[in-house]
């Protein structure tokens, strides 16, 4: 048993994890005959091997970083917000429904417009969930669950009964979007081998900065931790328990929307009628659990699960290995990462030492005194 400090641990075990989850995989292509190594080989070298698999790499993580970063919010405010795939795919249909309605309006306005309706969409849909568990007590995994479904045949509905048919090449599929409402940069795609990379990236990379500077430097992210490490206790320093979920629930849903609008306005350049939920918010929930919940394990995880898509797609043409397998490695690393718990047990906590107690009592002080500076805030409100 090595002696590890929690900082380390906290580091080693999702590696662990998804060492294990390769291992897996491994073990299973043994046994069906297949030669593991000629499968990582291939997989890794589609995905990172050229400046077109590079491109769609990146591409591939840009909406997981949206969705992962929306449960990330949800799950510090104690909730299991599994409603992503139903706020991405009403991000996706407001984003591109707002460009078709406007094809003349320069795209200084319509860009920014098309952004800003697809967030709104999904932090209404969260919202929903949000109200009920703050008003009633409801359970958010019943009312998001739920709400995947309602999103999904609502939109089917809005697609083919409600959409204008000068807006759509027949009833599963929209036309494709003008330049002025795409995401879509020439410049960008052609130095990555014109791969479907987009503006999403860069707006992924900001969205990674926002979350990090909403949890960790405003009072609005101290108020959402502190709601869901306990409730009780941030009632009674005068947080708003009720505001806080309901707050955590609308960010939620705009970070899971604004996922849905890259896949529509960067990659897909149109909606098509979807037939089951988005794999972007199954997906973007496994990065943010991989990830532990912080900026940049989010930003990593969503690169290795985007290596894993895309490069499962080469193991499958260039290794003959069926893309399946892939799946199978997915659901491994997850599973190893919920059982964190039995793979800590490999590590014992390194013996504080007397500059380590000085340390973690000044830091102790400085969280401390922040609920008491919150508490006005939170009276005021």
């Amino acid at each position: 048993m090595l002696k590890v400090n929690p900082k380390t641990k906290k580091i080693l075990v999702p590696i662990i994890s998804i060492l294990a989850g390769f291992l897996v995989g491994a073990l299973i292509m043994l046994i069906w005959s297949y030669n593991p190594f000629e499968a990582y080989a291939s997989m890794f070298s589609s995905a990172l091997g050229n400046m077109n698999g590079i491109g769609e790499t990146i591409r591939e993580a840009t909406p997981l970083i949206f969705t992962a970063i929306g449960f990330a919010i949800a799950s510090s405010a104690g909730f299991f917000n599994i409603g992503l795939p139903g706020q991405a795919q009403a991000g996706w249909l407001t984003s591109i429904w707002v460009v078709l309605a406007n094809p003349n309006m320069p795209k200084a306005l319509l860009l920014p417009l098309a952004i800003i309706a697809g967030i709104a969409a999904g932090a209404l849909v969260a919202g929903i969930a949000g109200w009920l568990r703050a008003q009633f007590g409801t359970n958010e995994v019943i009312t998001t669950i739920m709400l995947n479904y309602i999103v999904l045949y609502s939109c089917q509905y809005l697609m083919q009964q409600i959409m204008p048919k000068t807006m759509r090449i027949d009833t599963d599929t929209t036309k494709t979007i003008a330049a002025n409402g795409s995401l879509k940069i020439d410049w960008l795609s052609s130095m990555f081998g014109d791969s479907r990379i987009n503006a999403g990236i860069f707006l992924a990379i900001i969205g990674v900065f926002i979350y990090w500077y909403l949890m960790k430097k405003t009072t609005t992210g101290f108020e959402i931790r502190s709601v869901g490490a306990n409730p009780f206790a941030s009632r009674y320093a005068g947080m708003s328990t009720k505001k806080n979920i309901l707050y955590s629930m609308l960010l939620s849903g705009g970070f899971a929307g604004l996922g849905g609008v890259v896949q529509g306005l960067g990659t897909y350049q149109n909606y098509f009628t979807q037939t089951t939920s988005l794999d972007i918010g199954w997906d973007g929930l496994s990065v943010a659990l991989l990830g532990g919940g912080t900026a940049i394990g989010i930003l990593l995880a969503a690169i290795l699960f985007s290596i894993l898509k895309i490069g499962g797609l080469g193991m499958q043409t260039i290794a003959g290995i069926p893309y399946e397998i892939v799946s199978i490695v997915i659901a491994a690393i997850i599973f190893f990462v919920a059982i964190q718990y039995v793979i800590g047990l490999l590590f014992k906590n390194k013996r504080v030492t007397a500059s380590d107690s000085q340390q973690e009592e000044k830091i102790a002080t400085t969280q401390d005194q922040a609920p008491s500076a919150t508490s006005t805030e939170g009276g005021r409100n």
